[in-house]
């Protein structure tokens, strides 16, 4: 059974619809992106990640409508975030793979949470937390087959799986899993997926004629999930796709690939001023008003996670049309040009969402800002209130 409970992110306090800013999440659509990509890699375990407070979104509402959709796994990178989930109620399947040296292993393995470890001397401090909790800890032994990021180098990585292999004889751990991450999935074709495959392979080999026989082989992140059938193996660990975004343009936009974003992002205006023709606005002076216009203030700034080199070029939709921010972005405003259209201070402002309303999406925001939608919905603060809609009472795993 998995039972969150209680939301890590800002609840919605009276009068929501009042409020400077939010971020309104469809768990609705959560669900939908998980059932979709579940049918893309259907002989697979699916590991939803929800790192980073669920890419922004809320974590433990977010893990919980991916249980409901059946996502049999959860994945974060911090040891801190997988805990937060178990404090939530989480029962489930939850590995957690970004660790330092001195973290907190005990605490993770009496938690019931899968660990990673990369070198030997994470796997001695697994061992150990091991022996002392009088508990066998889960480890999935992480490859470097690539990336160049995480991952043990393939000139150690006979000396560590023998030394799980030991640990495992022992008692202290059970092999749960072997695992790599892809550099280049995003640009399906690019012969690095091809050759991090083959890289894979041959430690999953070494590992067996070690003598492990791990519960799951995972290497799939979104981008394999849609794109790499043959990367599936026994567990997929989509991230941004579970939350609706498409992983890059190369492997297509998400209405294409059946997945819906969950993010809107809106505020009210804040006041709505005539201005002469000449007007300067904001910082730098960088925008000067073309004619006599209205301009709108925007209660969302760098602080709120808004990309201040989304300055001057990044939309919004406003009085029923995009506009294009005006001036520069400051720490907790940014200013629109409304023209001659009639727009009041409380009128909504959308920064982005689905598009299904003619809105911008997360993905008009990244190109505007020249970085990838990960960062757009990351980004927004814990300044902004998150309103998760069509939650459900919780009916377990």
């Amino acid at each position: 059974m998995n039972d969150l409970s209680s939301p890590t992110a800002l609840p919605a306090p009276p009068g929501s619809e009042a409020l400077r800013a939010r971020a309104e999440i469809d768990l609705d659509a959560v669900r939908a992106n998980v059932r979709a990509l579940r049918a893309r890699a259907p002989r697979a375990e699916l590991m939803a990640v929800v790192k980073s407070g669920g890419y922004g979104h809320g974590a433990v509402p977010c893990a919980r409508a991916a249980r409901e959709a059946g996502a049999s796994w959860l994945g974060t990178a911090t040891p801190q975030e997988a805990l937060e989930l178990r404090a939530a109620g989480d029962t489930g399947r939850l590995m957690s793979w970004l660790w330092t040296p001195g973290g907190p292993w005990q605490e993770a393995i009496e938690a019931d949470i899968d660990v990673s470890a990369s070198a030997l001397w994470a796997l001695e401090e697994i061992v150990a937390a091991a022996r002392r909790s009088c508990r066998t800890a889960r480890v999935h032994l992480k490859a470097d087959t690539g990336l160049g990021r995480g991952g043990c180098q393939p000139a150690d990585w006979p000396d560590l799986v023998a030394a799980a292999r030991a640990a495992e004889a022992g008692g202290a751990v059970r092999v749960a899993g072997v695992w790599s991450h892809f550099a280049c999935a995003d640009e399906p074709g690019h012969p690095a997926n091809a050759a991090q495959l083959d890289a894979f392979r041959d430690a999953l080999k070494i590992a067996e004629r070690a003598g492990l026989d791990p519960e799951v082989r995972h290497h799939a992140n979104s981008a394999a999930t849609l794109t790499l059938p043959e990367s599936h193996f026994d567990l997929v660990r989509p991230g941004v796709s579970v939350y609706g975004l498409s992983p890059s343009p190369e492997v297509g936009v998400a209405a294409e690939l059946g997945l819906r974003p969950a993010m809107t992002l809106s505020a009210s205006l804040a006041l709505v001023k005539q201005v002469p023709a000449g007007h300067g606005v904001s910082y730098g002076h960088d925008y000067r008003t073309a004619g006599a216009t209205a301009l709108g203030l925007v209660p969302l700034g760098y602080a709120d996670g808004v990309p201040r080199h989304a300055s001057g070029t990044a939309p919004v939709l406003a009085a029923g049309k995009w506009r294009t921010v005006a001036g520069r972005v400051a720490m907790d405003q940014f200013v629109v040009d409304l023209g001659g259209d009639a727009a009041a201070a409380g009128d909504e402002v959308v920064l982005f969402g689905p598009g299904d309303r003619g809105e911008p999406t997360a993905e008009d925001w990244a190109r505007a800002a020249g970085t990838i939608s990960y960062e757009i919905v990351t980004r927004i603060s814990a300044r902004v209130s998150r309103i998760h809609t069509n939650e459900r009472a919780n009916t377990g795993g």
